[in-house]
């Protein structure tokens, strides 16, 4: 592999440092699928939570802050009592046990209910036919006048870093639930934007393949398409979002503080960018797959020149050798002592003045 090639996988795999999610449900004492409970007033973490009906009732009693309990893929039992505890629309609730959503904005009263999708970058040490690219999950937010319930479903996407910089910043977080939903869509977005600098860097890692001589063509179409297919699922996560974005940015609603919506303005903008760059990945690798394409049909039409030239010089001695061996007693120079050679000569100065000729045209 060139040493660009190298240079970039290098650079993948230091492309971003992760953080450890410290609130793991393995060190959680509130639950197998409770990540984290905790109480935030005037934006500073309230420690002493023993149970998620503990965190409401502290919340009510001083009648000031919110709750912000975190799960991973509840069960339709485990999740009842919590959407109870909350007073959270069944829709929703539904929707948020069994995932597999489009993103979106739904206002159940004083409720709001959105669905990220969350989108990872999958490394590869070389991106081949059956690579995996893009994984994706998804993430399920309740927000109410107290309370934020988030619903995380996949492999990827800890909130554990998020909750970490909300705490670190206790003006911002001091706004209230409607604080956390930004955060939380600004954080997705802001994935969406690294996953799509590294599938460039794939992108054009195929496409300096494609042009390269030394690289076998029967590879590259199963790449491209790979990239193609980890693209499309890319696009289903991005491009519904940019509607509920929008919702949230310009559309009062009662979850979300008139403040709170300038800062979903600027992470519309970003997912604008996100989108045009996607859409030109889409057009950039049907270009390529077209270069691709257009360069296996110039191969085999080479390939089909070279045949016939072979047929063509072949043709000559078996036009010979084919009359010769018609076995009449009267031809031409038949007992003659020369014959033999002379018939030879002339078959290799035949072929070789075909040969030229296909030669110079650069049929060979």
């Amino acid at each position: 592999m060139s040493m660009v090639g190298n240079l970039r996988k290098v650079a993948r795999l230091t492309r971003r440092s992760r953080r450890v999610d410290l609130s793991h449900p393995a060190r959680s004492p509130l639950g197998s699928t409770v990540v984290n409970c905790v109480v935030y007033r005037d934006g500073v973490r309230r420690p002493g939570v023993d149970s998620v009906e503990e965190a409401v009732r502290q919340v009510h009693r001083h009648r000031h802050g919110f709750v912000w309990l975190g799960l991973h893929e509840p069960t339709e039992d485990e999740f009842a009592g919590v959407a109870e505890l909350f007073g959270l629309h069944p829709l929703a609730v539904e929707d948020a046990v069994h995932a597999h959503q489009r993103p979106k904005v739904e206002q159940y009263g004083d409720v709001l209910f959105a669905v990220f999708k969350t989108v990872t970058y999958v490394e590869h040490g070389e991106l081949t036919a059956t690579s995996e690219v893009v994984d994706t999950g998804e993430i399920m937010v309740f927000t109410g006048p107290d309370f934020v319930v988030t619903v995380r479903h996949g492999r990827h996407g800890s909130l554990g870093p998020l909750r970490e910089d909300l705490e670190a910043d206790p003006e911002q977080l001091a706004k209230g639930p409607s604080a956390v939903l930004h955060a939380l869509a600004d954080h997705v977005v802001d994935d969406y934007l690294t996953v799509t600098d590294a599938v460039l860097n794939d992108i054009e890692e195929v496409e300096t393949d494609v042009f390269s001589p030394h690289t076998p063509r029967s590879a590259d179409a199963g790449r491209i398409y790979q990239l193609k297919r980890e693209l499309l699922e890319l696009k289903r996560a991005v491009l519904p979002l940019a509607r509920p974005l929008s919702r949230l940015a310009t559309e009062p609603m009662r979850s979300v503080d008139a403040e709170i919506q300038a800062y979903f303005r600027d992470v519309a903008d970003h997912l604008f960018r996100v989108t045009e760059q996607v859409t030109a990945f889409d057009a950039l690798l049907d270009s390529i797959l077209q270069a691709h394409l257009a360069q296996v049909a110039v191969a085999q039409n080479e390939d089909m020149r070279k045949i016939t030239a072979w047929a063509a010089i072949i043709a000559v001695p078996t036009m010979v050798c084919g009359v010769y061996g018609m076995n009449f007693d009267h031809m031409p120079e038949l007992h003659w002592r020369l014959g033999y050679p002379l018939a030879l000569c002339v078959i290799a100065a035949a072929c070789f003045v075909i040969h030229r000729g296909f030669k110079r045209n650069g049929w060979l």
